[in-house]
This record gives C-alpha cells, sequence and structure tokens, in this order.
C-alpha cells in the first residue's frame, strides 16, 4: 500500500515536500518511484530510489532541483522539490515494485502498485 502526501500550491521558486508511506511489501527489493501527471499530459517519470542502497535516477528536467529519498525506519519515501517552476505543476504519484532493476526504474509501466497521487501546483 502507498500514501502519498505533501502536495500543495506554491509559487515558483518556492519548495515543496511529497511523502509516500509505504507498507506491505519486502523492502529488500523494492523499488520506489515517483511520477507525475499534468493537465492534458501523459503520465511521466520523476524520479526513483532502490530502497536497499539508495541508487536514483532522475529525469533531466528536475535534476539538481528534486531529491528523492528514503527512511527506512519510518517506511517512508520523499520528493524534496526545490526551485519549483510552472511547468511541475501536476498531480503527483508514488508507484513500487519489488521486480524492478535499475534500468527499469523510469518505466512507469513495469510499476504493479500506485498510490492516489497529491497535486502539486506552482503559481506565478
Amino acid at each position: 500500500q502507498l500514501q502519498a502526501s505533501g502536495g500543495g500550491v506554491v509559487q515558483a521558486g518556492g519548495s515543496l515536500r511529497l511523502s509516500c508511506a509505504v507498507s506491505g511489501f519486502t523492502f529488500g527489493r523494492l523499488i520506489m518511484g515517483w511520477f507525475r501527471q499534468a493537465p492534458g499530459k501523459e503520465r511521466e517519470f520523476v524520479s526513483a530510489i532502490m530502497w536497499n542502497g539508495g541508487s536514483a535516477r532522475y529525469r533531466d528536467s528536475v535534476k539538481g532541483r528534486f531529491t528523492i529519498s528514503r527512511d527506512k525506519a519510518k517506511n517512508t519515501g520523499y520528493l524534496e522539490m526545490k526551485n519549483l517552476k510552472l511547468e511541475d505543476t501536476a498531480v503527483y504519484y508514488c508507484a513500487a515494485d519489488t521486480r524492478l532493476i535499475y534500468s527499469s526504474m523510469a518505466n512507469g509501466n513495469e510499476y504493479d502498485y500506485w498510490g492516489q497521487g497529491t497535486l502539486v501546483t506552482v503559481s506565478s
């Protein structure tokens, strides 16, 4: 089960931190990802992290601005978003699976488990 939270309205240049509470998985092989879908657009990969080891991937447009992390003790993943831009406005979803490998982390079709989404609105 995945429970995303932390969305809201923020001005351009501001920051937000999204959280994803994770439960019911075998954490040893877990990969958690963040995806987003803007109005009228297709879902796109944002970032993903290997729960053990911490290796992460990012889409190019968020590199240097977004940081993915996880707190093993709290079974929670995070997406720290800084210097937000208007184009970051979207519903953000966390996803997870235990069958992925590093090369497939950015493919949303490979994830079987999804959270409910949290809306991030960046205003000018």
